[in-house]
Formats: structure tokens, C-alpha cells, sequence
């Protein structure tokens, strides 16, 4: 009996070990560093049950290591304190870099409630960082002796953003103040993540079913992926149609139905601003904390406190960019528009008002006969495996990379790819994932981010980035592979050149790293690579038909080219008009004073308006970019941006757009320096003189080349 007891009692001490070993704690995934190909995320061992769990330890451990440089008996120092700093936390960013990113690319119900969970959690661990005295006066002493100190230059920058960071975001705050910052933070956080998941979820209500009658004028690509939609419903025969952006767009664009245009154009622009997922309220809430987040902090306005660490520096600034070029560009719009109009009623054989579902139709007619080129002429072209070739081909030409598949590298959806980054050593560069196609578990859009980012431990050890790049483009179907339009081709390039920021950094502290620069300075290197889509050399790298092989032709090229300036003033305009209710928003003295939402953003954009206003139609409850993203009082910056890559391109096309020499400047000036330095000094550095708004002009068309003016001269 003794014996059996034992046996019992080591079986089940067996039994115990091996289920231990089965079944780890959730969250045991996360406690050190991955165990794998460049240390890359294990995600077929990840659970959404593992998040939580792992955040909570993270905050935790992260929290004694804040307490350990807050109480360090030794005098403060650069080392002890800003490194030290930039440095702890490391098992939460781990855990948190993968969250993120799946979150936005593939997170079903469970994930977002999670998010809703942890993100209070977040939010209050951030405000406990900023609100520790102890760490803050630390902080303090090293940067009131810093001149007494040997800094690098990025040491000095290091340690004047963890300054600022810590000075903007309450820091100096005594008793009740420092309460009061806490609970808008975290009320905040969890506000902005509410918007951005009612966006989302909202979007995938929509199924508008149509039938073969409704189908005049759409091209086969977008009728296939409907009829395979339906029959998936279990309703062959009929249409399904989704609100996703390719398809959104490819109707308004295309459709012969303007009944059905206008009926896509309300549900699209009226999304969120009633019924369930009702962003209203939560807009408006989220833009009184802004401001009594800055007031609190002793900005007039959230524009005034944002802006102190942008390019900009002020609201005055922004709106002067804003102002010049709206006024350089509304002669051309208004010359485009009666253009349009006149064409239109020709077309009709009466006379048309354009309203804003007609835009999009009109404009590809008139382009196809001024240009005589469909865009969907252009899509066997531009097939996605060769297009992959041309704009990695693109990295290799101006900098000597190498993207190679890596199938050892787990990824977390089978549409995505994973390829080893080297440079022309052979010298390992990073890791860059590629995640194309819509999915109703991911967001809609086109973005880059990050599983991992560059730095330099104390050892010197580079670790280098992990980058992935997410797009939404038109799938594949049982016949027909992916085939792009030129628009998803330049969103391709965009977020490549967001990569590309993230993957060739060289700095030794991650907080500076890659594309942690000033918000007005992160969209230079996307919207550079955009000026690649003219250029006849480049398309000629890649641009082949998928099923003949036959080269793009020279006349489609010439076109594209010619085409290129085409609605630039509409484009401009459309973009300032998001620029000024951003800036309105923000802008605030009195969020009380705004009774209506949509009144007060159509009053904010009325001086750039195209087309009259549609009941019903807002853009603020579906602006995820400052409402639930990180360009609240910075959405101007895309066209700070466009002013910078035009004319940093200008420099390129005086060396040839291939130049290694040229490309080895920005490179090194730009692309591998993130945050390190000031953008204006460096990109001074690399150009050789200040920005002009010239190029800009002159390559949109709307100005000749005499008269340089610049409009980033800061008051």
C-alpha cells in the first residue's frame, strides 16, 4: 500500500510537471527576450490570454526599475538617470510591441476588450512615470548642469526630450494639479481608444447587396471580389459591397449610378456620428480634456502645449502654412472645378452641379480622355509580386539592400511575409514584414509600425529593428492576382519610406531611434519615395504585364507623368481642409462655446469647401488620425511634409534620381539620424541651404520656377 501511494504520489507529481510544462502561465511567453530568429515575436505560442497578464507584470517590473533610478543614492548623472531611463521597461515594450501592432492589424472582439482594459492601466503607469518627484528632480539636476557636462550631440538631444517630456506632461504640477493630471490622462486614453475601435467596428457593419443591374460602369476586378463575397454569404448570384477604402473608392470612381454613388458617399461620411458606435460626443469630450490638459500645463490652447516640440513651434506657423498654400492653390482649383463642370455637362448633354459623390467619377473621365488612360488600363502592370520587386528594387538601387524571404520568422496572419533586411556587406539591417490585403480584423488604411526598435545597449551591442508595413490593398481573386492601382502603388512607396526610416537608424537610444523624430519631420521619407511613381526609370524597373511580360509601354509611362499634376489643386485643397478642422479642434480656448460639432467643423473648413455641405456628412467622427491617433494639432504636418520632400527630390533630380552619392547623403543625414538632432539642422545638412515651397509648386503645377519663397522661416 506504502508503495502505491508512492507511485500514485510521483505519477501524479508527473502528471503535475507535465501539464505545468503543457500549459506555462499566461504570459510566461513574454518574460524574457524570444528565443528566436533575430529575436523576433513567437506568435503561434501567443494567446490573446497571454496580453494581459504580461502587461500587468511589465508595468510592475518596470515600475521598481522607475523606483530604483528615482532612489539611487549616487548623484544623478546623464548615465544613471536620462539612460537609465531610456533603458528600463524593457519586458513591457515587449510585450506592448507586439500588442499594438496586432491590435490594429488583426484583433477580433476579445483583443479590443482587452485594449479596454489595459489601456487605464497604461495610462495610469505613463502618469505615475512623469508624477514621480523624485525621478523628475533627478531629471532636473542633470539638465541644469548639463553645460557643465561633455555631451554628444545626441546625448544633449536625449536628455532635452526627457527633459521637455517630463516639463510638458505635468511634471512641475504640486498636489492638486497632479491628481487632476492623472485622471484626464487616463480618462483620455481610454476615450481615444473607444473612438478608434467604434470607427472600426462601425465600418464592419456595413453590407450593401446589389444585384447585376446595379453593376454599370464597375471594372470585373471589383465585381469578382463582390459575387465571391456573396457566395461566401451564401447568396450566389447577387453583390456583396463593403465600405473597405479599395472598394469605397473603386465605386465612387467608377459606378455609371450616381443614385448609388450618393448612397456609398452618405453611409461613408456619415459613419459614427449616430447610433451605437456614436463618435460625436466622444470627439467633442475628448477635445475639452485636450484643453484642460494644456491649460493645466500653461498653454492657452492643446495647439499651443503640442506644438512646442514640432518644426512649427507654433500655431502661428501652422496656419500660415496652411494660409499660403490655400491661397497659392485656389486659383487652380477654381480653374479645375469649371473644367470638371464643363466636361460633365457635356458628358450629360445638361447642365451638372458637381456634388462630392460626382468627383471622383467626372475626374477619371476627363483624365482618361485628356491622358486617354483608364487606371484599371494600368492594374495588370502593376502586379503586386513585381511591384514588391520594383520598390525593394528601389532600396537597392539608392542604398544597396537586400530584402530576402525568411520563412524561419513566424508571422501572425498567413497573408503576411517576412524577409531579412541586409545592406551591400552583407551587414544585417533589420527585419521588415509585408501585410497587404484587407481583413475584417484589421483597421483600415495603410501604416507602418514596429515589434522592435534600434538601439545600443551598454555593451555597444546594436540590436537591430523589427518594422512591418500594413496596407489594405485589393485581393486577389480565384483567377486574378493582385493587380494595383498607381494610388495603392504610391501608398506602397509611402509606407516602404516609412520603413526604411525604421530599418537604416543608427543611434544608440531607442526613444531616438528610427522614426521617433518630430511629427512635423516623420512623413519626409514616405512622401520622398512617392516622387518614384513619375519617374519613367523607375517604372520601367518593374512595371510589367502579369501575363505577357510585356514592359509598361512608353505611351501609358508619358501619361502617367503627364497625368501627374492632374486635380492637384482638388488634392491640396481636400488636405488643407482636414489641416484646418484639426487645427480648429485644437485651437480652442472655449470647447463650451461648440454647441454642434458638425456646425463647427464645417464652419473650420468653409474657406477651403469644394463642394456644398451634405446633411448627415461629418469627417471629425471618423478622424482617427487626431481623435484616436497621434496628429492631434499635427495633421498639417503631411503638407510641412510635401514641402520638404518636393524639394528634397528637386536635389535628387539635380544629381540624377539615382544617385548613390545623393542617396548616400540622405541616408546618413536623414534616414539613419532619427531624433537624434534637430530635423531643420539636419535636413539643412543634407540640402545645403533652407526648404522652398518652390518645388512644390512647380511640380504640382501651379507655380514656374522663378520667385523662391520659403515658408518654413520660423517668427
Amino acid at each position: 500500500m506504502k508503495k502505491l501511494l508512492t507511485a500514485l504520489t510521483v505519477t501524479l507529481s508527473l502528471m503535475s510537471s507535465m501539464s505545468s510544462q503543457a500549459q506555462p502561465a499566461p504570459g510566461a511567453v513574454f518574460a524574457d527576450k524570444f528565443n528566436t530568429v533575430h529575436s523576433t515575436a513567437p506568435f503561434s505560442k501567443i494567446t490573446n490570454a497571454d496580453y494581459e497578464p504580461a502587461i500587468d507584470r511589465g508595468i510592475e517590473k518596470a515600475k521598481a526599475e522607475i523606483e530604483a533610478i528615482a532612489n539611487n543614492p549616487e548623484a544623478p548623472t546623464f548615465e544613471n538617470t536620462i539612460v537609465a531611463l531610456d533603458r528600463s521597461g524593457q519586458d513591457l515594450n515587449r510585450v506592448l510591441n507586439v500588442f499594438f501592432p496586432i491590435l490594429s492589424a488583426d484583433a477580433d472582439d476579445e483583443l479590443m476588450e482587452i485594449s479596454m482594459r489595459v489601456t487605464p492601466k497604461l495610462s495610469d503607469y505613463s502618469t505615475s512615470i512623469v508624477l514621480n518627484e523624485n525621478l523628475w528632480k533627478r531629471i532636473k539636476t542633470v539638465y541644469d548642469n548639463r553645460a557643465q557636462m561633455s555631451l554628444t550631440p545626441e546625448q544633449n538631444m536625449l536628455l532635452e526630450e526627457t527633459y521637455n517630456n517630463f516639463a510638458l506632461s505635468g511634471a512641475n504640477l504640486q498636489g492638486d494639479d497632479r491628481e487632476a493630471y492623472r485622471k484626464i490622462s487616463s480618462e483620455l486614453s481610454e476615450l481615444t481608444t473607444i473612438f478608434g475601435q467604434n470607427v472600426l467596428k462601425e465600418l464592419n457593419t456595413y453590407e450593401i447587396w446589389l444585384t447585376s443591374d446595379d453593376l454599370a460602369g464597375l471594372p470585373k476586378g471589383i465585381v469578382d471580389e463582390a459575387a465571391q463575397m456573396a457566395q461566401a454569404k451564401g447568396r450566389p448570384g447577387e453583390f456583396l459591397f463593403t465600405l473597405a477604402q479599395p472598394t469605397y473608392m473603386a465605386f465612387m470612381k467608377y459606378s455609371d449610378r450616381p443614385d448609388l454613388r450618393e448612397k456609398f458617399y452618405r453611409l461613408y461620411t456619415g459613419r459614427n456620428t449616430s447610433g451605437e458606435y456614436n463618435n460625436l460626443p466622444i470627439l467633442s469630450k475628448i477635445a475639452s480634456l485636450r484643453l484642460q490638459l494644456a491649460n493645466l500645463l500653461g498653454s492657452k490652447t492643446y495647439a499651443d502645449h503640442s506644438l512646442r516640440r514640432t518644426m512649427a513651434r507654433t500655431p502661428e506657423n501652422v496656419y500660415k502654412l496652411l494660409d499660403q498654400l490655400r491661397d497659392a492653390y485656389r486659383p487652380a482649383l477654381d480653374k479645375e472645378m469649371a473644367e470638371l463642370t464643363a466636361f460633365a455637362s457635356k458628358t450629360e448633354g445638361k447642365p451638372v452641379e458637381i456634388n462630392a459623390w460626382d468627383y471622383s467619377y467626372y475626374a477619371n473621365k476627363l483624365k482618361n480622355e485628356r491622358y486617354s488612360y483608364d487606371e484599371e488600363q494600368l492594374r495588370p502592370y502593376f502586379e503586386l509580386d513585381n511591384v514588391i520587386d520594383g520598390v525593394f528594387g528601389l532600396a537597392t538601387k539608392l542604398y544597396g539592400l537586400k530584402f530576402t524571404p525568411n520563412d524561419s520568422i513566424e508571422v501572425y496572419h498567413p497573408d503576411v511575409k517576412a524577409f531579412d533586411v541586409t545592406d551591400d556587406k552583407g551587414e544585417f539591417i533589420g527585419v521588415l514584414y509585408t501585410d497587404f490585403f484587407p481583413r475584417d480584423t484589421k483597421r483600415p488604411g495603410a501604416w507602418m509600425t514596429g515589434f522592435s526598435d534600434q538601439w545600443k545597449d551598454a555593451a555597444g551591442i546594436d540590436h537591430r529593428p523589427l518594422v512591418s508595413i500594413v496596407m489594405n490593398f485589393t485581393k486577389p481573386t480565384a483567377d486574378k492576382p493582385s493587380l494595383l492601382t498607381p494610388y495603392e502603388v504610391e501608398t506602397f512607396l509611402h509606407e516602404f519610406g516609412h520603413a526604411l526610416h525604421g530599418l537604416l537608424t543608427r543611434c544608440n537610444y531607442a526613444s531616438l531611434s528610427g522614426t521617433n523624430v518630430y511629427r512635423d519631420f516623420v512623413e519626409l521619407p514616405s512622401q520622398f519615395n512617392e516622387n518614384y511613381l513619375t519617374e519613367k526609370e523607375f517604372l520601367d524597373s518593374f512595371a510589367k504585364n502579369y501575363q505577357t511580360g510585356e514592359p509598361i509601354p512608353q505611351e501609358l509611362v508619358d501619361k502617367i507623368i503627364a497625368s501627374s499634376q492632374f486635380g492637384a489643386a482638388y488634392a491640396c485643397m481636400r488636405q488643407l481642409s482636414f489641416g484646418y478642422v484639426d487645427m480648429a479642434w485644437h485651437s480652442l480656448a472655449d470647447t463650451t462655446a461648440v454647441a454642434d460639432p458638425v456646425a463647427f467643423e464645417r464652419a473650420a473648413m468653409e474657406q477651403v469647401r469644394i463642394f456644398p455641405n451634405v446633411d448627415g456628412s461629418a469627417t471629425s467622427p471618423q478622424f482617427s488620425h487626431i481623435f484616436a491617433g497621434g496628429y492631434a494639432a499635427g495633421y498639417y504636418s503631411y503638407k510641412w511634409a510635401e514641402v520638404l520632400d518636393a524639394d528634397a527630390f528637386a536635389h535628387f533630380k539635380e544629381n540624377g534620381i539615382f544617385d548613390r552619392a545623393t542617396a548616400d547623403s540622405f541616408r546618413r543625414n536623414i534616414l539613419e539620424k532619427g531624433g537624434t538632432e534637430a530635423p531643420d539642422v539636419i535636413y539643412k545638412r543634407f540640402r545645403g541651404q533652407d526648404p522652398s515651397i518652390d518645388a512644390l509648386l512647380i511640380r504640382d503645377g501651379i507655380k514656374a520656377p522663378e520667385s523662391p519663397a520659403s515658408l518654413l522661416k520660423k517668427d
